[in-house]
């Protein structure tokens, strides 16, 4: 099975909610949101619509990021990079409670490129995931810069699942989920968003997820023209869905079943 949408709403809810099977909240990154306005959205999704939500970055993000320019909220000098102190802990205790408003599946770790990939990291997130209530959430963490081998450590000793990007690398995790962002194209290890797929790109995608597919797959897009491309590769897949019925010897009507 596979479910597709956007990393935030590309357009408005009513009609996303008809278009799409899931979607992957942003607000919750950069905001700390109102109760009713998780609780509406909730109440507007059809029956079967699945949340991810994006963990709000005073868990993840440094106070000197960026980000924070777009926040309701001032950040203090400890927050981010899973440091598994007060502040930290006190944002995740905020995020736990809005996932529970929206009723998502997934919460989404999003790491920076400061999050390096060395011991003081580990040990950071070790004391984190110690010390933390996970609710009865599904915890997506997407790690930037580091190797498959620092990559595989840190999913299979929390437990979490591997966020790639199919047209990357494969998902080194062991669960029964696979999860992927689509952000663009990559230029010397930098993210270029400005980017539409193009058919063999798309194509590309789907063989990979079909391919790597355990229980089920979630593919959100993340470019500037993801909510064209999300529908392209809904098509893809529908086409597939179609070919399969009347071909049911393909390979990969297996693949697509599994």
């Amino acid at each position: 099975m596979i479910k597709v949408g956007t990393c935030g709403f590309c357009e408005g809810r009513s009609k996303y909610f008809r278009d799409f099977d899931a979607v992957e909240v942003q607000q919750t990154f950069y905001r700390i949101l109102q109760e009713k306005t998780l609780e509406r959205w909730r109440k507007e999704a059809p029956e079967g619509f699945i949340f991810a939500m994006k963990a709000f970055q005073g868990v993840t993000h440094p106070p000197n990021s960026p980000t924070w320019r777009r926040s309701n909220v001032r950040p203090s000098k400890n927050v981010g990079l899973l440091r598994p102190n007060s502040d930290v802990l006190h944002f995740w205790r905020l995020t736990l409670k809005e996932a529970e408003l929206l009723g998502a599946r997934f919460i989404l770790i999003q790491l920076p490129k400061s999050f390096k990939e060395n011991e003081e990291s580990f040990a950071n997130a070790e004391r984190f995931f110690e010390m933390i209530d996970r609710g009865n959430f599904e915890i997506a963490v997407e790690l930037r810069g580091w190797s498959e081998k620092g990559v595989k450590r840190f999913v299979r000793a929390f437990d979490v699942i591997d966020v790639t990007d199919p047209l990357v690398r494969i998902p080194l995790h062991r669960g029964e989920t696979n999860y992927y962002r689509l952000h663009g194209r990559y230029e010397n290890g930098r993210i270029i968003y400005r980017h539409s797929y193009s058919d063999e790109e798309l194509q590309k995608i789907r063989e990979r997820v079909l391919g790597w597919n355990r229980n089920e797959s979630f593919v959100f897009f993340n470019n500037t023209d993801m909510c064209r491309d999300a529908k392209r590769f809904k098509e893809i897949l529908l086409e597939l869905r179609h070919g399969s019925s009347s071909s049911p010897s393909a390979g990969e009507t297996s693949a697509h079943h599994r």
